[in-house]
């Protein structure tokens, strides 16, 4: 069984041996990982972004699973492309797992960057723009996505020391991915 590694994890300096981590982990429970940066794209070409995302596409189509990471990245939320990607697999009504690394609800996170106020029982930004506020890790249509796609957004009890590249609960969805994707099937 093949399973899509959505994450921000491509940006990190690293990224080429934290995905062979996370590859490994993988075979260690009977799945083979498909990591973005294995596909082979010619970076000084002119249609560089779109090879990437035809590639990430082929990947996720031969995939039967998707674990995402949805750690904050670059603000209070999930990164953009990894949204995307859980939202093409939900779609597709493949196995939707996820993790986030910081157990912080959404709404505690834009508090951290942004000050907010309430009105008529609604939190607001400085904009007067409605924060979601459902006591919900991250959006709420990407924790729904995992709860009727998949498993519950998986989070440690405290954030991670290194959000980065602690694995921790990558492979709580590998172990999760495993036991779905391999059990064998219901006798009727």
């Amino acid at each position: 069984m093949k399973v899509y590694l959505a994450g921000p994890d491509v940006f990190l300096p690293d990224a080429i041996d934290v995905g062979r981590r996370k590859v490994e982990l993988c075979a260690r429970h009977g799945l083979t990982g498909l990591y973005p940066l294995d596909n082979v794209i010619d970076l000084a070409a002119a249609d560089a972004s779109l090879q990437i995302y035809r590639g990430n596409e082929a990947m996720m189509n031969e995939a039967d699973a998707i674990i995402a990471n949805l750690t904050p990245f670059r603000g209070p939320g999930a990164d953009a492309g990894t949204v995307y990607e859980l939202g093409y697999m939900a779609a597709r009504a493949k196995l939707c797992l996820g993790y986030s690394n910081d157990p912080s609800l959404y709404a505690e996170r834009v508090a951290r960057i942004a000050e907010l106020k309430t009105r008529d029982g609604r939190l607001i930004d400085a904009q007067g723009l409605t924060v979601e506020n459902f006591g919900l890790a991250d959006n709420l249509m990407m924790i729904h996505a995992l709860d009727l796609y998949g498993c519950p957004l998986v989070v440690p009890r405290q954030a991670a020391e290194d959000i980065w590249h602690d694995l921790t609960s990558f492979e709580a969805c590998v172990r999760l991915a495993a036991k779905r994707l391999t059990a064998p099937p219901a006798l009727s």
